[in-house]
């Protein structure tokens, strides 16, 4: 019944929006539909919401189509809007319909952008630009008002996860495979560090983020020591892993998503396993031999 009212509702509005919507600008990320759902389900009023949408948009956090405001304003949300952004927010209906709602409300005037010109953009994560992680801390900052321990986490935890996609896409190294971009910020880094213990034993930690690039489900594989994608290789031997956190020997990896994973090479722990040993005149790579492509990643240990 939901799907046939939001069929309806998005009818009415495309015969009144100047701009349909394109799927190539109804871009919303995720964890928006926290505050959709909290709104519908009357957790937070609607100025909040729609104070929070204007803000979202003006940073380009969601991107929406040029559209032209009207100039006959609105007094409040229509409750097919509010409908909505419930449906947007259980999955029911798509980005773009929720889209057309927002466009709806910035045409009524009830939220104020910049958007008659050029659509607003996503800044490219490329850029020196801090705005979006900016935005984005500002929005995790709003979960610990949220007093609720498991709401409160289930705001968090998107929020936190782009925020490291983030700050992997703008500052790591980048090494494309096949559907997989690797992102890693080298060793001394967190999660990437060298030692020697005083019992003369090396370790070293790895840790990166695999993000799926593709439109198709891929994995990345490691089941045991002797049968793993990844390993050390110092020119003429392979040092096989001490200890990872792949579950059931891969990670699955839906379109658009990713995972940082960890690996600690050190002791030889058996099942085909190696120890670890550090020579400082052999110059050591990480190696990536997956079905889908193969690299080598310079390490410089010291």
């Amino acid at each position: 019944m939901k799907t046939i009212i939001a069929a309806i509702s998005t009818i009415a509005l495309l015969l009144v929006v100047t701009s349909s919507v394109s799927s190539a600008y109804a871009e919303v990320p995720g964890w928006v539909k926290n505050n959709a759902g909290w709104w519908a389900d009357g957790a937070i009023s609607e100025s909040e919401f729609i104070s929070g949408i204007e803000f979202l948009i003006t940073d380009g956090i969601i991107v929406v189509p040029p559209t032209t405001v009207s100039s006959e304003t609105s007094n409040g949300v229509p409750d097919w809007v509010k409908n909505n952004a419930g449906w947007w927010a259980d999955g029911t209906i798509t980005d773009g319909e929720f889209v057309n709602g927002i466009q709806h409300l910035i045409k009524s005037g009830l939220i104020s952008v910049s958007v008659n010109s050029v659509p607003v953009q996503v800044a490219p994560v490329e850029s020196n630009s801090d705005s979006k992680l900016a935005a984005l801390e500002a929005e995790l900052e709003k979960c610990s008002e949220i007093l609720k321990a498991y709401k409160r986490i289930d705001c968090e935890k998107p929020i936190d996860k782009a925020i490291m996609l983030y700050k992997y896409k703008t500052n790591a190294e980048h090494f494309d495979l096949g559907p997989i971009t690797y992102h890693w910020f080298g060793v001394g880094s967190e999660g990437n560090e060298f030692e020697i213990t005083s019992s003369g034993q090396a370790i070293l930690s790895i840790r990166m983020l695999a993000e799926n690039t593709s439109s198709e489900i891929t994995a990345i594989h490691c089941t045991s020591p002797a049968i793993c994608a990844y390993d050390i290789w110092d020119g003429s031997k392979a040092f096989k892993y001490s200890g990872m956190d792949f579950t059931s020997g891969e990670i699955v990896l839906n379109p658009g998503d990713s995972r940082e994973f960890n690996i600690l090479f050190g002791p030889n722990i058996g099942y085909g396993g190696t120890e670890f040993k550090y020579d400082p005149s052999k110059s050591y790579t990480f190696r990536i031999n997956e079905n889908f492509g193969s690299a080598n990643i310079p390490l410089k240990l010291e």
